[in-house]
């Protein structure tokens, strides 16, 4: 039965907003003058899922917000959307990650797959309800793409350098409930 310490956890949330920053810092990099042709990866969204599913309580739901939000600002998406959608996605998979617990990675990938499509659509249909131009729809899905191609990488990274695998079925938080 493992019980967190707080300072691992403090430094675990501490970390998820430190890569949190810094890809929002590459993103911002002026290394192109001309648009590249394709969708890039939203290394964020992958990062947040990945946490959320293997340990939860690293990525709380202020936190996220406030990343997603900063993000949201920084990129010049419409302010929040993108961010509570995402949110929201990520809180459902904090709700299922003890079913996803037993399950192999496969099926991890296609839970998340699944919840970033159902945002992407999601996200597409409320910008057109609004009438605000939502971008190239091929751009769209492939950054899709290349979110989905990267998520095994982050989630890799993620338990090779943090150690942050799925928590076992018995283990158990600081307040002595099951995660």
């Amino acid at each position: 039965m493992a019980e967190l310490n707080p300072v691992k956890l403090w430094l675990m949330r501490l970390s998820y907003l430190g890569f949190a920053l810094l890809i929002l810092f590459a993103h911002l990099l002026p290394l192109e003058i001309n648009p590249r042709p394709f969708g890039g990866p939203d290394a964020l969204v992958a990062l947040t899922f990945a946490w959320a599913l293997r340990r939860p309580q690293y990525v709380p739901m202020l936190l996220v917000a406030f990343v997603l939000l900063l993000a949201d600002m920084l990129l010049q998406r419409p302010p929040g959307l993108w961010a509570g959608l995402i949110l929201l996605g990520t809180e459902w998979l904090k709700s299922r990650d003890r079913a996803l617990r037993e399950n192999t990675f496969f099926a991890e990938w296609v839970t998340v797959a699944s919840v970033l499509l159902l945002a992407l659509v999601t996200y597409r249909a409320i910008l057109g309800l609004l009438l605000v131009s939502p971008g190239a729809l091929s751009l769209s899905f492939m950054q899709y793409g290349t979110t989905m191609a990267i998520y095994p990488l982050i989630a890799g990274l993620s338990y090779m350098v943090f150690g942050s695998a799925k928590g076992k079925k018995d283990d158990l938080d600081q307040m002595r409930h099951r995660t």
